[in-house]
């Protein structure tokens, strides 16, 4: 069904009497039809922040750079990784096989292609947090706390942080070390002690106003161009 200047006209003025042309009405209800669409747009966060996965990475990168396979160069080499089980494996790992390639390796897309196995392990991949503040922090209990002497659920209360100075400052280390031995004997050709690598982001704030970033990892200015 089409809908007309007279069918607008009934839906405006369905007491009216009197029919006759009224284009101002019409023109209203057809802006209003037209100006009336909404739009949403979907907003969705990722379960890591890009801050927390640059660290990691950097730590990664710079753990495995000192690490010399000059012994295995030529030699068809297979990363054992069964070992290795700190987060960022798939990077670690990815960096580690670019070294090799690098450094002249033909690395072997299975155990029985290879001459030479290399297991790989971790001491430890991670970030850690230091927290400081001048001022007065939030104080208060957080909605679903539960009184002790009554066993009521409480309202959340929390008064406000109060910042001078406030500081939050995330360093992460990455520790990677390998052994490599023949396949067919299990005689060690080259090994490798722990080599840590190290990144860091500082964030300031002064009297509420920043934050103010350092650090050595790639999204440390708050500002988009």
């Amino acid at each position: 069904m089409t809908l007309t200047g007279e069918h607008l006209e009934r839906l405006l003025y369905p007491w009216c009497p009197m029919r006759g042309p009224r284009p101002a009405a019409v023109a209203v209800l057809f802006a209003v039809m037209v100006l009336c669409g909404c739009a949403t747009q979907r907003v969705t966060n990722p379960e890591r922040t890009a801050t927390e996965q640059f660290l990691l990475s950097e730590a990664v990168t710079e753990a495995v750079a000192p690490l010399s396979f000059d012994m295995l160069h030529g030699r068809r080499v297979y990363v054992e990784d069964r070992y290795f089980g700190a987060p960022e494996k798939a990077f670690v790992l990815g960096e580690l096989r670019a070294k090799l390639l690098l450094s002249g390796v033909q690395v072997a897309p299975d155990v029985g292609a290879a001459e030479i196995i290399l297991e790989v392990r971790s001491p430890g991949v991670g970030i850690d947090r230091y927290d400081s503040l001048i001022g007065i922090p939030a104080i208060g209990a957080t909605a679903g706390t539960t009184s002790a002497a009554t066993g009521v659920p409480t309202a959340g209360i929390l008064t406000p942080e109060v910042a001078i100075v406030k500081e939050i400052k995330q360093v992460s280390f990455a520790g990677i070390a390998y052994v490599a031995y023949w396949a067919d004997t299990g005689e060690v050709v080259a090994s490798s002690g722990p080599s840590v690598g190290r990144a860091w982001r500082d964030d300031w704030w002064i009297l509420g106003f920043g934050p103010r970033t350092l650090g050595t990892i790639s999204p440390v200015d708050h500002q988009i161009e």
